[in-house]
């Protein structure tokens, strides 16, 4: 989309233009943060570098579903910018210490904490506003202020343009957040006439956060702090602690520099990761810098494309895709444990937060395998050293707090898959514990409230291992959760293999198979058993009450299909390949329509009952390649490509869940998925560009080259894996580890 170029944003954008770069092209370009931010994409448009710790961002609401992010791009009023967010989730936390620059009174009242806007909060227009890779820029209506930001790992500098006026200021909230969380304690230092230190502790679906910041500004200022209580119309008590600074006089133009920086430990961890990282007050060099770090993250991956859109929504996902997992090691090494205590770690190793891993596992990890192992390997480091601190692997991670949101227990899965891929780079020991820890029902020794607990090991654990599945009317969700326990099962036996524990191995390969108990032969759906392996009455493959049902975010037909770790088994039990093909037909042909008392929102991007806005159907598309025809894999995904992704503002058909929508996308324009992470074998699927280049870190390179491009060529007429004929739609990642070519010859009609 075409975003107008504020005025005073003129002379940054001149000055950046003249850099050199070590990058030749400029990904970044391509992309734009916008996508995702309307419908119920969930992201935000702030400015931040790959995996950082800081997200600056505007906050346009407060409250409601489509505020999981903060900003959405149907508003029209700016609250002010705050310094942590999360993208695309589905759930929301997060907005932590607001900033908002001011001129004239400093309106704070009336506070009604059950509305999205707030009294400082200014109007602004989409025309006025910029989003880029790294840098953000707004003008704020109401106070004639302009803003930019740009950010490193850790801090950001923002850049506030101010009027003449006789009272410029700036607000720095510390009881806003998103969603309004409950504020446990709020500190707040002023630090001689230019410096601000605070710390909070919120409990929202982080039970327990702690984050610290320290600001300085290029101007001097008085400050007066409110502290204090408000009662909205409800009755409802909430405290207050804001921090209104005063600077002397603006003249026309007068730019006012704030840096700020994060840390989860304390003030003087943000404080050292402030100097370390914006010891000056070099704004354009930050946002020079934090461009070059987009450009060499975009660069792992060159795609020559026809047409601009396509970059664009290409480029834009692979960066969706490095916003999450965040950085969570200030630059001296500590951070804040499981156990809710610092710790002292490595630099080098840093510890990262923000793992939905329920979403993740499918493509974002995988795809992480080939492009950048070395941060997948920290990532899963991280991952065993919260298993460690906090007594067992996380499911839902966030701000060094236990969530237990969602079902599995899927960080097996990328331990699994890095040994599967033999770039394992973690204690294989360590990794054997944690896994069979996850495996079992032991809701004792967790570092969380007794309810988390539960919800970590849930009584669907005993049930699986003792009975051998979940009766449907001890456990809710009991299919979903019976056929990621499988899959979860075949991963741990994975590990325990590489551990040379052979014996664990069977047991929990063996256990893997127990997705054969939830398969209904007449009705050729996984459904639920009651306790006395009855099946569940009545039943309606449509049917879905949230969070509440059989299945997870879904219906019978989306979940019918998850055993990605033995499709050939599936495919037995539907009677073989042509039925399991008819079935799967009807997949994309049935009647779209949901029934249930309350149908989860989740079920969105259908064709037919496949539902691309959910991640329990990512894998469904590439299943047709094991039943022997290609071509039905091949027309989804280019009807899937062409349909749930576009370069709109509302353009990912679900929630983007923390780069997992983006990273599917990524996979598939590429031409290839991996249905079962630990089974290091990726399915051919339908390649998107004319040419695709896949920068390994070693050196070496995948090419993917396409005869006869077209985007109505949508089928595969032949392939070629290093001039070798491929035979099958299948290749391992063996076969691309130190670099490959593949040839792609297209058609409009199948080769079938």
């Amino acid at each position: 989309m075409k975003i107008a170029v504020p005025i005073f944003a003129f002379a940054a954008l001149a000055m950046f233009s003249c850099q050199n770069t070590t990058t030749t092209t400029d990904y970044a370009s391509y992309v734009d943060p916008f996508i995702g931010t309307g419908g119920h994409g969930h992201t935000f448009p702030g400015a931040v570098v790959p995996h950082g710790m800081i997200q600056p961002s505007p906050d346009t609401r407060v409250h409601g579903w489509d505020a999981c992010s903060g900003y959405h791009y149907s508003d029209s009023t700016i609250n002010g910018f705050t310094q942590t967010h999360l993208s695309g989730t589905g759930c929301a936390d997060y907005g932590d210490f607001l900033i908002i620059p001011t001129t004239g009174a400093q309106k704070i009242d009336p506070q009604l904490n059950h509305e999205s806007v707030r009294p400082y909060a200014s109007t602004f227009s989409h025309d006025a506003e910029i989003a880029e890779p790294g840098y953000y820029s707004v003008q704020l209506d109401t106070y004639g202020i302009g803003t930019e930001i740009a950010s490193t790992e850790r801090a950001a500098i923002y850049r506030f343009t101010y009027p003449a006026h006789s009272e410029p200021g700036v607000i720095v909230d510390l009881d806003y957040s998103i969603q309004n969380q409950r504020n446990n304690d709020m500190q707040v230092e002023i630090v001689g006439d230019n410096a601000i230190k605070a710390w909070k502790s919120t409990s929202y679906w982080a039970g327990d956060q702690s984050l610290a910041m320290y600001a300085e500004f290029s101007k001097p200022f008085t400050a007066t702090i409110v502290r204090d209580t408000v009662t909205d119309t409800d009755g409802a008590v909430y405290p207050r602690c804001k921090a209104l600074l005063k600077f002397a006089p603006t003249t026309e133009g007068e730019q006012i520099d704030m840096k700020i920086a994060v840390s989860g430990v304390d003030t003087e961890g943000a404080e050292r990761n402030l100097a370390a990282e914006i010891p000056d007050w070099n704004f354009n060099k930050v946002r020079t810098d934090a461009r070059q770090k987009w450009n060499d993250w975009l660069s792992k991956i060159d795609v020559q494309a026809d047409n601009d859109t396509d970059r664009r929504i290409f480029y834009t996902a692979l960066y969706h895709s490095a916003i999450s997992p965040n950085l969570y090691t200030d630059v001296d090494g500590r951070y804040f444990g499981m156990d809710h205590k610092p710790h002292q770690g490595n630099p080098d190793k840093p510890v990262y937060t923000i793992f939905s891993l329920w979403d993740t596992f499918r493509a974002l990890h995988p795809m992480l395998t080939i492009i950048d192992p070395e941060l997948n390997n920290n990532l899963i480091n991280s991952l065993l050293s919260k298993y460690e601190e906090g007594g067992i692997l996380p499911k839902w991670e966030l701000a060094a707090n236990y969530t237990a949101e969602m079902t599995g227990y899927h960080a097996v899965s990328l331990m699994a898959d890095a040994i599967s891929k033999g770039i394992a780079d973690f204690d294989i020991d360590k990794a054997k514990r944690a896994a069979i820890r996850s495996a079992i029902y032991d809701p004792d020794s967790i570092c969380a409230s007794p309810r988390i607990r539960e919800l970590l090991s849930p009584i669907s654990k005993k049930y699986k291992n003792d009975l051998g599945f979940i009766p449907w009317d001890a456990e809710k969700e009991s299919v979903a959760k019976g056929l990621e326990y499988a899959y979860d099962d075949y991963c741990v036996s994975v590990i325990a293999e590489a551990a040379g524990d052979t014996a664990t191995a069977k047991e929990y390969y063996d256990k893997s198979k127990a997705y054969k108990e939830y398969f209904d032969p007449e009705t050729r759906f996984m459904r639920g058993k009651d306790i006395e392996g009855k099946w569940h009455e009545p039943f309606n493959p449509r049917s879905s009450t949230h969070r509440a049902d059989d299945y997870c975010e879904g219906t019978a037909w989306q979940w019918t299909w998850y055993t990605p770790h033995d499709v050939a088994g599936l495919i037995e039990l539907m009677g073989g390949k042509e039925p399991f093909v008819q079935k799967l037909d009807s997949l994309f042909t049935a009647d779209s329509a949901l029934e249930g008392d309350v149908s989860s929102p989740d079920i969105s991007g259908l064709i037919g009952q496949y539902a691309h806005g959910n991640e329990p159907s990512h894998h469904i598309i590439h299943l047709y390649n094991y039943a022997g025809r290609p071509d039905r894999t091949q027309e989804n995904a280019d009807r899937v490509l062409k349909e749930m992704y576009s370069d709109k503002i509302d353009g990912i058909a679900g929630n983007e869940d923390c780069g997992q929508m983006s990273a599917w996308y990524v996979l598939n324009a590429l031409g290839f998925y991996q249905v079962a992470p630990g089974i290091p074998t990726y399915s051919i699927g339908r390649p998107w560009f004319p040419k695709a280049t896949i920068n390994l870190p070693n050196g070496k390179k995948v090419n993917i080259t396409v005869k006869n491009y077209g985007k109505d060529n949508k089928y595969i007429k032949s392939m070629k894996l290093n001039g070798k004929e491929l035979s099958e739609p299948f290749f391992t990642h063996k076969d691309i580890a130190n670099g490959a070519d593949f040839e792609f010859e297209m058609s409009a009609t199948p080769a079938i």
